[in-house]
């Protein structure tokens, strides 16, 4: 049978004072075109208006909140009129998201945000509710020409700046692309075989050797010591930007593609020594002297 002791918890929640500035967690009941409603296991509900959900203006919370989700809100009168609590979710998120916001810059944390808006110097992000400053030089990995073709995009950042007390918020995509590349090119190496012949294009030149962008995207470094099997000076003696070659991937240690094209021409010098070259006659095979001689008229 149940007792008082099994609605112990309960009783004590409806008998709970809630003031003016609290900070309460409640369930969504449910979720309408201009509000949301609230179950704060007390003597009355609360109630969040649209206009007091987040300050991102893209923010559609039909979409993005759903009955049964957990939401933190700040009361903000404890009767509507009709006897509910009035709730914030704005002024919550002042009071907890740059903690939230510090936590993502200390673990580096990626997640994902939506450009609402491009600025001369960058771009405009909301993350956990409050604005943020994407720098140009920080959407991407690679130099930014046209700043409008990222308005309306939703890009992969990190916290680099999270300052409550001058409410500057500044985040950056360039790591995280740096990373998801990084990973891309990881997994493109390691479907590399260690022997494989492929054609690739010389890219650049230097003192130590070429680098060479190969037939599946990758580029590897041809060394000097392994483009011919003589020894030069400066792999420009054999090689120029632009040429398309022949090598053989010799090491994909480290994330880096070891090529070879000497490998390739000892392979090709080897095979031609150990051919024969027969000459037919009457059936036989032979290499000898008298078989060369034979039929030869003298004068």
């Amino acid at each position: 049978m149940e007792t008082m002791d099994d609605f112990r918890d309960e009783l004590e929640a409806t008998l709970k004072k809630i003031r003016v500035g609290d900070v309460v967690t409640g369930t969504v009941i449910d979720v309408t075109e201009d509000s949301v409603l609230v179950d704060l296991k007390s003597y009355a509900d609360g109630v969040i208006r649209k206009e007091d959900l987040s300050e991102d203006p893209d923010f559609n919370m039909m979409l993005e909140i759903h009955p049964g989700d957990e939401i933190t809100a700040t009361v903000m009168a404890t009767n509507d009129g009709e006897g509910n609590m009035v709730l914030s979710k704005r002024e919550a998120n002042a009071v907890l998201a740059w903690d939230k916001l510090k936590k993502l810059m200390e673990d580096r944390t990626v997640v994902k945000v939506k450009i609402s808006e491009v600025v001369n110097a960058g771009a405009i992000a909301y993350l956990e509710g409050i604005r943020g400053f994407i720098p140009a030089s920080r959407l991407s990995d690679e130099y930014v020409e046209d700043l409008s073709e990222w308005n309306g995009k939703t890009v992969d950042v990190t916290v680099i700046t999270a300052d409550e007390e001058t409410r500057r918020l500044v985040l950056s995509g360039r790591e995280a692309a740096r990373e998801k590349k990084q990973e891309e090119t990881s997994r493109k190496i390691a479907k590399c075989e260690v022997g494989a012949v492929m054609k690739g294009t010389v890219e650049t030149l230097k003192d130590y050797g070429a680098f060479v962008t190969l037939e599946n995207g990758l580029t590897g470094l041809l060394h000097i010591s392994q483009i011919s099997t003589q020894r030069i000076k400066h792999p420009g003696v054999v090689l120029k930007e632009g040429q398309e070659v022949t090598v053989k991937i010799l090491s994909t240690e480290n994330n880096r593609i070891s090529l070879s094209m000497k490998v390739l021409a000892e392979e090709q010098a080897e095979a031609e020594s150990h051919e024969t070259f027969d000459y037919k006659e009457e059936g036989q095979a032979s290499t000898g002297l008298g078989a060369l001689l034979r039929g030869l008229k003298l004068n």
